[in-house]
């Protein structure tokens, strides 16, 4: 039934796409449509409004982009297979949704890679980070930005997360990715991926015990009304990646490809901004609700993890390679900073 209504939504978005083109044409407007699962008040949501008016302005008018939120064109995966067929022009994702295209993001999707925020930017924004936006062109996507997603945490309902023995036997609800579902394992909790739609349901009904994410989609979610705690260990930083469809790239000029991305490079700067605040929003109003909110010793969770690095020298050589030079960009930049100082 899935793949028959995946099929009818490619047709229709199939002939949406000649339609806007068509139009194109004739009002020398290329419309751009862009899927979204995040609903129309997220932080990322607000920067693709904001890259909207800056492709506007930049393009003179002769270039718009439609944004489709709330997941109307479908979940994360779907809006990528979309992207892939060309049915729609741009799309954002986990950076945990890419794992399966090329193994390489996994390095960026480890728990407790990067030192701190300023850290992980410069590792995104630089050789590392654009090296790893450029692989996605094999698989028919350009990828064009990073935008934050924070950190993840650990809430839920019952006993509170202190230390990673709590986690010992609770269900944990994860995002489908391989790096978290080992990272759960690690710290000995049951990884249960199930879709983020259906959570706020499963922690109420008790099909799993807890989850994982930053502060923003645990409020906005409305998910902290069914938890009593949220213990801030922030064991991941998966950043979001704004992609482009290569069929739409393609058949841009050089002069639109410069706009675009240049409208991209802004809306990530604007939203880091955004998410900064709402993240400080979202912590005060999830506190007033009463849940209790737990600053646990990270060094804790931090050394838990450490053997997922030994198994990825041994069997993901790759893998283990990018993550160290993550590592060795974060040193280097670290002691320039201080010589600096």
């Amino acid at each position: 039934m899935k793949s028959y209504r995946f099929l009818f939504l490619s047709i229709i978005l199939a002939c949406l796409t000649f339609f806007f083109t068509s139009c194109g044409k004739t009002s020398h407007v290329r419309v751009i449509k862009l899927a979204s699962s995040l609903s129309p008040s997220a932080p990322v949501t607000k920067a693709f409004r904001y890259m909207n008016k800056k492709l506007q302005k930049k393009s003179n008018g002769t270039m718009r982009i439609k944004i489709y939120p709330s997941g109307q064109l479908g979940s994360e995966r779907e809006a990528l297979e979309l992207l892939q067929i060309g049915s729609v022009g741009m799309t954002k994702v986990s950076a945990a949704a890419l794992e399966s295209f090329d193994p390489a993001f996994k390095a960026v999707d480890m728990p407790y890679i990067f030192k701190n925020k300023k850290q992980r930017f410069r590792v995104l924004n630089g050789k590392i980070g654009k090296d790893l936006l450029k692989s996605t062109t094999q698989y028919l996507m350009h990828g064009l930005c990073y935008y934050d997603a924070g950190s993840r945490s650990f809430y839920g309902t019952g006993k509170p997360v202190r230390k990673p023995s709590d986690l010992k036997g609770k269900k944990i609800r994860v995002q489908n990715s391989n790096i978290a579902v080992q990272m759960i394992q690690q710290l000995g909790g049951s990884a249960t991926p199930i879709p983020f739609g259906s959570l706020y349901s499963a922690l109420q009904q008790g099909v799993v015990d807890a989850a994982e994410n930053n502060p923003p989609s645990l409020y906005l979610s409305h998910q902290y009304e069914v938890v009593n705690y949220y213990s801030l260990d922030k064991h991941t930083s998966v950043p979001d990646v704004l992609l482009v469809s290569t069929t739409l790239w393609k058949q841009l000029t050089p002069q639109q490809q410069q706009w675009l991305q240049e409208s991209a490079n802004e809306s990530a700067k604007y939203e880091k901004k955004v998410w900064a605040k709402t993240t400080k929003k979202a912590l005060k109003k999830i506190k007033q609700s009463g849940v209790k909110i737990i600053h646990p010793d990270i060094s804790l969770f931090r050394k838990k993890v450490q053997p997922m690095y030994k198994r990825y020298k041994s069997n993901y050589p790759k893998v283990y390679k990018r993550i160290q030079k993550i590592k060795q960009f974060q040193n280097e930049n670290s002691s320039a900073q201080h010589d600096s100082l």
